[in-house]
């Protein structure tokens, strides 16, 4: 069986708080044992010196949107799952908004015989529509796809409320995990950023934080009423995770996740008019940027969720306010995240981890990637690692030839960045 050693690597373990140095022995892609070093370790092991990388967790990603099937000219399943790996993520679940939709078994068992086809790394795992082609309009057939390999329900698009109570009544029972988003429509209007000072001074039309809030307030009354536990998705504003954190101290069953881009840009930056940087929803003010940062670390929002979302360079080469929302992420989170919160110490490495993969995992229902010894070295009753080598000191160039992501919608495009994985068990 072939074993590697990694020596006087760092070891990052939101499971088990560990965080520490040490020599790692992996044999079969099982981690045998994690000590502060070993000497007695197979003659044939391949040796590799960790000293400044990162052995952690694989990443879990809440939601990001695959453009196949329908929309190919974007980006592809194998370029995701290229793009994902690259990045550090072992598991990615799917949004519902492909072209035909994820509505129906047929659909579901198409992605995951698509995404076997193209390798086993990163675990797709799909959000089954909650309404007929993501429309908002027709209820899907939920009891059926209950029963289906699917990782929850999630249409990834605001509902109404009348919909949205129908919808957790019927779902109470499946014990499933359901993803809404609180956006109102027509607050929101034709605004392309969020509405403030910046917005006015850079002359672009502004969306009022109450376009979150207001649904947010009427979505947690409804929850309250209902009981049925859900995931709020794109958290952006500073009085939504106030509204958060006020529902969870009263109990109510819901978890949380904003995007990795609201944690590291605000309003401030689309002063450039970086189409890229239009998003949705818009990132927020500098107010809204701190009060993610703070409630992710606190564990107010449960999860970074990376809504990776590529556009061909015809699409997003136009005006800020015709540029479709969104860009892309897989690749770029998990460097510059590291050196905005870690190297700056204002988060340690176990709660970024936590926020990237262990929390992602529970908020699916799912056992959270761990590192953990095989149980008195017995490899039968071993679980594979899953896990990845990260090496934050390591540079490349952002450019099109050298994401794997064959999009390249994203503000970072041709800087240099910090921070790369170099190797993944899974």
């Amino acid at each position: 069986m072939p074993s590697e050693l990694l020596k006087q690597v760092r070891v990052v373990d939101p499971s088990s708080q560990m965080d520490r140095i040490a020599d790692v022995l992996i044999t079969d892609g099982v981690v045998m044992a994690v000590e502060t070093a070993i000497a007695d370790y197979p003659s044939n092991a391949t040796l590799t010196e960790g000293s400044g990388l990162i052995l952690a967790p694989g990443l879990v990603d809440l939601y990001s949107h695959s453009s196949e099937p329908g929309f190919e000219e974007r980006e592809t399943l194998k370029s995701l799952m290229q793009a994902a790996a690259a990045g550090g993520f072992t598991r990615v679940a799917i949004l519902p908004d492909t072209a035909p939709a994820l509505d129906n078994l047929a659909s579901v068992a198409w992605l995951h015989d698509q995404s076997n086809l193209v390798g086993t790394v990163p675990l797709l795992q799909p959000w089954v529509a909650l309404t007929l082609e993501a429309k908002g309009q027709h209820i899907t057939e939920l009891a059926e796809l209950a029963t289906a390999n699917i990782v929850g329900f999630a249409d990834g698009k605001p509902l109404q409320l009348v919909m949205v109570r129908r919808l957790l009544e019927y779902l109470h029972p499946f014990g499933k995990p359901v993803m809404l988003w609180a956006w109102d429509q027509e607050l929101a209007g034709n605004g392309v950023m969020r509405e403030g000072t910046d917005s006015i001074q850079i002359g672009l039309p502004g969306i009022p934080a109450i376009a979150e809030t207001a649904a947010l307030a009427a979505l947690l009354e409804c929850i309250e009423a209902i009981g049925t536990p859900v995931h709020l998705m794109r958290i952006s504003t500073a009085r939504g995770v106030e509204l958060i954190r006020n529902a969870k101290e009263r109990g109510l069953p819901i978890t949380a996740s904003t995007s990795w881009m609201h944690l590291l840009l605000n309003t401030q930056m689309i002063a450039s008019y970086d189409p890229n940087l239009r998003l949705d929803p818009p990132l927020g003010t500098p107010t809204d940027q701190v009060a993610l940062i703070d409630a992710v670390q606190q564990g107010v929002i449960d999860a970074i969720a990376i809504d990776h979302t590529p556009y061909t360079y015809e699409e997003k080469t136009v005006p800020f306010a015709e540029a479709p929302p969104g860009a892309i992420g897989l690749e770029l989170a998990l460097p510059l995240l590291w050196h905005r919160f870690v190297e700056t110490g204002l988060w340690t490495a176990i709660e970024l981890w936590s926020a990237l993969s262990t929390r992602p995992a529970i908020c699916l229902q799912q056992k959270p990637p761990a590192i953990a010894p095989s149980p008195a070295g017995t490899q039968a009753i071993a679980q594979p690692a899953e896990m990845i080598l990260f090496n934050p000191q390591q540079g490349w160039i952002a450019k099109p030839q050298s994401l794997k992501s064959s999009a390249s919608n994203t503000p970072w495009l041709n800087q240099e960045i910090q921070g790369q994985v170099i190797k993944t068990w899974c």
